[in-house]
């Protein structure tokens, strides 16, 4: 198979056994994360670090800032492994507190900020939290304080709330220096609730060995330098905007400006400002940004590298990109929480040949796909994907039963479905849950949304399985129209040119309003499903 990363700056590979598992790892590397981020200290000290609102941290003043948050966190009783929560927006206190909490070795659990109480519980209670940093204004979600015994600090960031402290005295000078822990690479670092579709979420362990190794992949595969500012649009509370955004620009010395919240006016404005040029988000955000009518007047001329994932991007927003930006190498990256970002990326000079692929497996990556029996399937045929390789977490945390169910010997099962042709190219066709059985006949919603979009009506779209008595399953197309002169019967004949006759979708639900998206900008079929008449 061809090395499609030759004349990328990869490191050096070799096997490693870590978490019982056999796999390719970078043979140079830092320790852990904390050494990670002391490297982009001592060799960039002046370079800015972080750009929140009016804010402007360089590297120095970051490293003392977090250092000062360790030793207050230190001194009001959190040590090595305790798991200390974050409810903040992307701002300056959610890096600190971050890095802080590495610092002692503890663990850091970011919580997505739409969470409300009843989850937001059962995550603090089944990790066992000792401490939350939160934005005042979401105080009122937090549980009451006998139902999280071992939660027994709370901060909140710039106010006053029942029940908490304010998060200001902890950037205080007096507390004594406490030394940066050495933890093993294999120790947790990250514990990441996914957001799962039925019953409690799952908290992944993203370790130190997870971590480092995303981001070497995302430094060597994107080319990335300390020249590099990164514009931190999605939630930093997801592995995206924390692994692949946060810690990678912090890794590699660059400057990570963070966005409170998406608006595409505003991430236009912003990333013309700082003279972004680099940026990973799911293709949504490039659709939206897309049709602001003002996009030509914002100098995009900085932007260099477009990465995106988290869904399929459709053909139709990949060529438009290209038009408006020529200059922009847009980079497919596809992974999970549970691969700590990154399984694929495609290399920036194969994207244009290869629009229905999600790239090649990630240099210490393995990517398989199996059949029902887990039984490897001829290239390019279609079937789940599992992964492997020293990004992919040891687990979840307490909890044997979904770690007996998702992972297999060195791979985690993904739930995936695609194909692997035999030049490693993936291909992503739908979710297991999400494939439409139409009378045997298998429809992978991707494709048909990836035909979908190329009508120039259509902003976007997404197909869903709705129940048929006789086929047992047909599909539904929900469509956000540019134009709403355009008619189901318009699009139908649209897909009849481009699609085998089973895949035409049966019905179609013409929409005025965006489709329905979770916090991380995927979206929600489980929403369009109940829609269905």
């Amino acid at each position: 198979m061809t090395n499609h990363w030759a004349g990328y700056p990869v490191p050096a590979v070799r096997v490693e056994t870590h978490f019982g598992r056999e796999m390719r790892c970078f043979a140079e590397r830092p320790a852990n994360v904390n050494a990670l981020i002391a490297a982009s200290v001592a060799a960039f000290p002046e370079h800015e670090a972080v750009v929140s609102l009016e804010r402007r941290l360089r590297y120095a003043d970051l490293d003392r800032l977090a250092a000062r948050v360790a030793a207050n966190l230190a001194q009001r009783g959190v040590q090595r492994g305790d798991r200390v929560a974050i409810f903040c927006r992307n701002d300056l206190e959610f890096v600190l507190t971050t890095l802080a909490t590495l610092r002692l070795g503890g663990i850091v659990v970011p919580l997505n900020t739409r969470e409300q109480r009843d989850e937001l519980t059962y995550i603090l209670d089944q990790c066992g939290a000792k401490a939350v940093v939160l934005d005042t204004d979401l105080a009122d979600r937090l549980p009451e304080l006998g139902e999280t015994p071992a939660l027994t600090l709370r901060f909140a960031v710039a106010g006053n709330a029942p029940g908490t402290m304010p998060f200001e005295p902890l950037l205080d000078a007096a507390a004594p220096d406490v030394p940066i822990a050495d933890v093993g690479e294999e120790d947790t670092a990250v514990i990441l609730y996914t957001s799962g579709t039925t019953g409690h979420p799952k908290g992944a362990m993203l370790t130190h060995l997870n971590l480092v190794h995303t981001v070497l992949h995302y430094r060597a595969c994107m080319r990335l330098t300390a020249r590099d500012r990164s514009l931190l649009a999605v939630p930093a509370s997801h592995v995206t905007g924390l692994a692949a955004i946060l810690f990678t620009m912090l890794g590699v010395g660059g400057c990570v400006i963070m966005m409170r919240e998406f608006k595409a006016s505003a991430f236009l404005a912003l990333a013309g400002h700082e003279r972004m040029t680099h940026t990973l988000v799911v293709p949504a955000i490039y659709a939206l940004l897309l049709r602001d009518p003002d996009f030509d007047d914002y100098d995009l001329s900085a932007w260099r590298v477009g990465g995106f994932g988290g869904a399929p991007m459709p053909e139709g927003t990949l060529r438009m990109l290209a038009e408006r930006l020529p200059e922009l190498a847009l980079v497919n990256a596809y992974g999970a929480t549970e691969t700590t970002s990154p399984t694929t990326m495609m290399p920036a000079d194969l994207q244009a040949a290869h629009l229905d692929s999600v790239g090649v497996s990630v240099p210490c990556g393995e990517v398989r796909v199996v059949d029902e029996r887990g039984h490897d399937v001829p290239p390019s045929e279609a079937g789940e994907l599992w992964i492997a390789g020293p990004m992919v977490v040891p687990g979840y945390w307490d909890n044997p039963e979904a770690n007996a169910r998702e992972f297999a010997g060195s791979y985690w099962k993904s739930g995936d479905i695609g194909s692997m042709d035999p030049d490693g190219f993936v291909r992503l066709f739908d979710r297991k849950k999400d494939l439409v059985n139409r009378g045997g006949y298998k429809v992978y919603s991707a494709e048909v949304e990836s035909a979908l979009s190329t009508h120039p009506a259509v902003a976007e779209a997404a197909l869903v399985a709705r129940a048929d008595p006789v086929l047992g399953e047909k599909s539904h197309a929900f469509v956000v129209l540019r134009d709403r002169r355009c008619t189901a019967a318009t699009l139908r004949k649209h897909c009849v040119k481009h699609l085998a006759d089973y895949k035409v979708p049966d019905f179609f639900t013409l929409l005025d309003e965006p489709l329905p998206r979770n916090a991380n900008g995927k979206v929600m079929k489980r929403t369009l499903r109940e829609k269905i008449p």
